[in-house]
């Protein structure tokens, strides 16, 4: 299994994300992936890097690590932008680079509305990702479709080159993935998890940063040998990537190296 990272994305300036990014290089993970925020969920008044220009300049400060979006939203851009905008990142990067591509949901209604995006049907949106993920295939761009719901599963299998969940259970993941795995058929396709996880060096250290982080639903909290049986878990039920997205990166130097412990006993 692949394991990658997010990062501290939420802020002003960009150097604590560059520097993350070459520590998750440094730390032996497979991957670091952007959000594609206008800002962090239920903060407005939060800043929010641009997901775009942040690879962009990941594309110079890596070497070795796979880039992508996780994910980017169909209807904040025109489409054809959305797609200029991954081919042109895909030529920077060569084959490190996945288009991780979403409708967006309830959640992200807010962030449209204030900008003057408008906030398009599930149907529509639907639609909308089917085609720019025809359309990033036909390039030669590797791409994932992100959603939890049967529509966009459905999407994903007969459009996208794989399929991404977020902060769903193992067991609920297994199911899942096999289903998107059956309506994909034979061809080529791979099934992957994201979520949010808090990891200490000891169950006393986990303790300590779960009351200083606070928790959220889904989180995978603990040490790395708990987080490691969550990989596993993954992986028996088909996840090729596990990109975890660590409440204190960035805060905390340890998250990364704690989090390459890991990814080094499920490679």
């Amino acid at each position: 299994m692949n394991v990658g990272t997010t990062l501290p994305q939420f802020r002003n300036e960009a150097e604590a994300a560059l520097e993350t990014a070459r520590a998750a290089e440094q730390a032996g993970l497979a991957g670091v992936f952007v959000f594609d925020h206008l800002w962090p969920l239920g903060q407005p008044e939060r800043p929010a890097l641009h997901s775009k220009a942040l690879l962009g300049a990941l594309a110079v400060e890596t070497t070795r690590v796979m880039l992508g979006t996780l994910v980017a939203r169909v209807g904040l851009l025109p489409d054809a932008v959305l797609v200029h905008g991954m081919q042109t990142l895909r030529r920077m990067t060569g084959d490190r680079f996945d288009a991780g591509l979403g409708t967006g949901d309830a959640g992200n209604r807010d962030e449209n509305l204030a900008y003057g995006v408008p906030n398009a049907s599930k149907d529509e949106r639907l639609a909308r990702l089917a085609a720019c993920c025809d359309r990033l295939r036909d390039a030669g761009v590797l791409t994932w479709a992100g959603g939890r719901s049967l529509e966009l599963r459905l999407v994903a299998a007969r459009h996208a080159g794989g399929w991404n969940t977020w902060q769903t259970d193992p067991v609920t993941f297994a199911a899942d993935a096999a289903g998107v795995r059956a309506l994909a058929g034979e061809r080529a396709f791979e099934t992957t998890w994201g979520g949010q996880v808090l990891v200490g060096r000891t169950r006393a250290h986990a303790a300590e940063k779960l009351e200083r982080h606070g928790t959220r639903p889904g989180l995978v909290h603990g040490t790395v040998d708990d987080l490691v049986a969550h990989l596993e878990a993954l992986a028996e039920g088909g996840a090729s990537w596990a990109i975890c997205a660590p409440l204190d990166v960035g805060v905390d130097p340890e998250a990364l190296e704690l989090l390459g412990q890991a990814a080094e006993r499920v490679r």
